[in-house]
């Protein structure tokens, strides 16, 4: 299993310890105490690459459906408070007590804050949260999904989309999330590509692997056609 539970900000580059990894090093050695080990590869949504601009592809995504919650607290935590809420869902924690096969990636994008309009009105940045996904195995559909037993828990179908991703190795870091996250704008804006909402920051493997083998992705979704 090459699952990756992410978080949005810290990518390091070398095998230092981050905060939080001793808590996701426990999830990991649950997640393998309850799941088979597999030799094929874990399942991903499916996605056709329509174009590449050197680094970057521009992916077009068929539909698939999402188990999901929103989680208060910055981008380093928000992979450890949502993994036990959403791991409970798939491991049976629904009304008829069905398991899911662990899919890839996990995906975690910033929450805007909701509030009352209220006079005069004034912007100013304020966390509002981030929303973490699980993608569901395929075949399961909103209307086919067990209802969760934890109202935290979210099911959504998202709709077919074209994402552009920029992919890179490593642990959780700020910095690097950063320069891959500018990197991949700047590509963009040279091809003259838009992009709509918040970017999504994607992982798929789990904790325990190594840094120079971690698989991790950041998204923008499109606005205009390549």
């Amino acid at each position: 299993m090459t699952m990756d539970y992410q978080l949005p900000h810290n990518m390091q580059t070398s095998p230092r310890i981050w905060p939080g990894a001793r808590a996701w090093a426990v999830l990991g050695s649950l997640l393998l105490a309850v799941l088979p080990m597999t030799s094929h590869a874990t399942e991903e949504p499916d996605y056709t690459v329509i174009q590449k601009l050197e680094d970057i592809e521009v992916r077009e995504y068929a539909a698939y459906t999402v188990a999901e919650v929103v989680v208060a607290g910055t981008a380093d935590e928000a992979g450890s408070l949502a993994f036990p809420i959403l791991a409970g869902y798939i491991f049976g924690k629904n009304k008829g007590e069905r398991k899911f096969a662990m899919t890839a990636p996990v995906t975690q994008a910033a929450e805007p804050v909701k509030l009352e309009m209220t006079a005069p009105v004034t912007q100013t940045a304020a966390p509002g949260g981030y929303r973490v996904q699980f993608v569901l195995p395929k075949g399961v559909t909103l209307a086919s999904a067990p209802e969760p037993l934890d109202a935290r828990v979210m099911l959504r179908d998202v709709a077919p989309s074209r994402v552009a991703v920029i992919r890179f190795s490593g642990f959780w870091s700020d910095a690097n999330y950063q320069k891959h996250l500018a990197a991949l704008q700047a590509a963009l804006r040279t091809a003259g590509l838009l992009w709509v909402g918040e970017p999504v920051y994607s992982r798929y493997n789990a904790p325990f692997t190594p840094w120079f083998m971690r698989r991790n992705e950041i998204w923008l979704h499109l606005t205009t056609n390549p």
